[in-house]
């Protein structure tokens, strides 16, 4: 069974569905068992280097919990609601998240009343 981090409210999290990037530093500090410092240089270093290949324009695949990928957003036209004039949009590209096999399942088991999944030993 996992523990929260100190300063983890765990049940903030469920009640307001939302958990910030110092919630998972103290999260990757207690289970990794290293200071707020470290685990906050560790989670930056990750999501520069996600950030740096969707820039590139490669996919980033985590096995088991999914993949990070760049769509192309063809130019389009619209019409402003409020004043019926058409707008053209732009072309461009997007970032885009596809969960893998093992986060889907842990949300249907979670979805189910299973209670979470239980994440194998490293």
């Amino acid at each position: 069974m996992l523990t929260p981090a100190r300063g983890f409210d765990i049940s903030r999290v469920h009640k307001e569905c939302l958990v910030n990037k110092k919630d998972l530093v103290g999260k990757i500090a207690s289970d990794a068992r290293l200071t707020r410092s470290q685990a906050a240089l560790a989670l930056d270093a990750f999501l520069e280097g996600i950030q740096a290949s969707l820039v590139r324009g490669d996919r980033v695949t985590i096995s088991g919990f999914g993949t990070f990928g760049v769509s192309h957003r063809k130019a389009r036209k619209v019409r402003n609601p409020r004043s019926g004039r058409a707008i053209e949009i732009a072309a461009k590209r997007v970032p885009r998240f596809a969960p893998g096999v093992e986060l889907k399942s842990a949300m249907e088991r979670a979805r189910e009343g299973l209670g979470p999944a239980r994440s194998k030993p490293v």
